[in-house]
């Protein structure tokens, strides 16, 4: 059971101290109109690097323990989404947007893009895809709902942004104009972050429940000496 919690607070915690960097940064550096990205084109650079990294790591650790803890599968759908999110916040940091001022690098601004497009569409989706096997669970249905809830918070986060790409297709608007992309993202973000750290806590739950709970259903047996031992794993 160590292994598991370990992973869970430790996940989880990454995920508050990249809130905590980021926060500092926009209360120090700002201003908030800006994106978070421009932070990697100057001197704080490793400190959003970091910031970006202990999220991406601290999410797949909160997947280890969920795995380990038997509330998903490596192959299931949503733990694919969450690692995707991961994936997608490495390309952010591997690849920094494009530099106007010291001249265009248009390959990295296209990957750092696309990163961060793959990251901000399978967070949501990988919390949804997580939690919809367990909301009726007997054990495991409130932090399923909770998680749920987070997740289509997320979603509604993200219209402003669709919207934003919508009208820069029908207009002649450039879609990063339409509204102050700095404050849509940061919105988007600590919706997306908050929705982790339930996800984290559900698997700090987890981490603390003697390995033959953690697939109890809402079917109650009769006697102890009836329930199985082994982990009923779910998508």
């Amino acid at each position: 059971m160590l292994i598991p919690r370990l992973a869970a607070t430790g996940g989880s915690l990454a995920v508050v101290a990249t809130v905590a960097m980021v926060g500092l940064l926009d209360l120090t550096v700002g201003p908030l109109r800006r994106t978070i990205s421009e932070y990697a084109l100057g001197d704080y650079r490793p400190v959003f690097d970091t910031a970006v990294l202990l999220l991406a790591l601290g999410s797949l650790a909160i997947l280890a323990a969920l795995v380990h803890k038997g509330l998903t599968r490596w192959r299931s759908a949503g733990s694919i989404a969450l690692t995707l999110w991961s994936v997608g916040l490495l390309l952010v940091v591997v690849f920094p947007k494009t530099n106007w001022a010291m001249g265009t690098n248009e390959l990295s601004g296209s990957i750092h893009r696309f990163g961060s497009m793959i990251a901000f569409v399978s967070l949501p989706i990988a919390v949804i895809l997580l939690a919809r096997p367990w909301l009726k669970d007997h054990v495991w249905g409130k932090h399923a709902k909770f998680t749920m809830a987070s997740g289509l918070l997320s979603v509604v986060a993200f219209m402003p942004l669709l919207y934003a790409i919508a009208m820069g297709v029908v207009s002649d608007v450039r879609w990063w104009r339409v509204f102050p992309l700095g404050y849509i993202e940061r919105i988007l973000l600590a919706a997306e972050v908050a929705a982790v750290l339930v996800v984290g806590l559900w698997a700090i739950a987890a981490s603390r429940v003697a390995p033959w709970r953690v697939g109890e259903t809402s079917r109650i047996t009769s006697a102890p000496s009836t329930t199985s031992s082994t982990t009923r794993t779910r998508s």
